[in-house]
């Protein structure tokens, strides 16, 4: 599998505290199956990550990695907040492009509200041959409202990323239940850990996609639509669906 939402780089954000959990981090990446992922730190106001910033701790992690033997192939990246797309210059968010790739951008979806401007900054993008990859928008509560408010963005292009740990259950009953939802919809693309350090919200893909309950469209979730990303070739079709409605136990009120 390739996972190419991750905090795995330390000092630069909410994600890996030193490099000791970068480690850590990576060796359960491999422990879950995963031989590829990339670094994508924030960049926002709470953490101006800088290009070189990150340019220098994937490569530091690299040396890491090969020395220890560690076989996980570590790509850069960033995960980039709305309102830094107008601050940072073109040759900047070409070394934030995901997994390496100049021509996709991971974009941060916020937590709470809706972004009137998405429409137009996912337009700008692909004018400039970008491709805008829409981090966990399970997670926000309009998208929870309503997941089919995403139709419109991924018909201009956009591809969708859900967390491994809303579909597994780790996130709670609703993110996990608009997860899914965006998976009937056929409106979402690729699954990614986003995972911070080994303790909090750990890696955990391999789990997802057993919970996604089709082989062939979760490899196409964490195989064949993040490594054409990062190989820069075609997004492949989504592959006809034999997946059934996964129908969550009632919640029980009262102690």
């Amino acid at each position: 599998m390739l996972d190419l939402h991750t905090h795995i780089l330390h000092g630069l954000d909410d994600g890996a505290r030193s490099l000791e959990d970068s480690v850590a981090l990576a060796r359960a990446a491999v422990a879950d199956g995963i031989r590829l992922l990339a670094a994508t730190p924030h960049v926002r106001d709470d953490y101006p990550t800088q290009p070189s910033e990150m340019e220098r701790l994937v490569a530091e992690l690299r040396q890491v990695l090969a020395a220890e033997g560690i076989p996980l192939e570590v790509r850069t990246g960033g995960e980039v907040a709305l309102d830094r797309l107008g601050i940072l210059e073109p040759e900047e968010l070409a070394r934030f492009g995901l997994g390496g790739n100049p021509h996709y951008l991971l974009l941060e979806f916020p937590y709470a509200g809706w972004p009137l401007d998405l429409p137009t900054r996912i337009f700008e993008l692909g004018a400039r041959r970008i491709t805008t990859v829409l981090a966990h928008p399970e997670r926000n509560p309009e998208v929870q409202a309503d997941p089919g408010r995403l139709r419109p963005l991924v018909h201009q292009g956009a591809l969708v990323q859900v967390t491994s740990a809303s579909l597994d259950g780790r996130l709670g009953r609703t993110a996990q239940t608009t997860g899914s939802r965006l998976l009937e919809l056929g409106l979402a693309h690729l699954i990614a850990s986003d995972a911070h350090t080994p303790d909090v919200r750990a890696v955990g893909m391999s789990a997802a996609a057993a919970a996604v309950g089709d082989t062939d469209l979760a490899r196409w979730l964490t195989v064949d639509v993040p490594a054409a990303i990062v190989a820069d070739d075609r997004i492949p079709e989504r592959p006809a669906s034999r997946r059934r409605r996964r129908f969550l136990p009632r919640r029980r009120d009262g102690p």
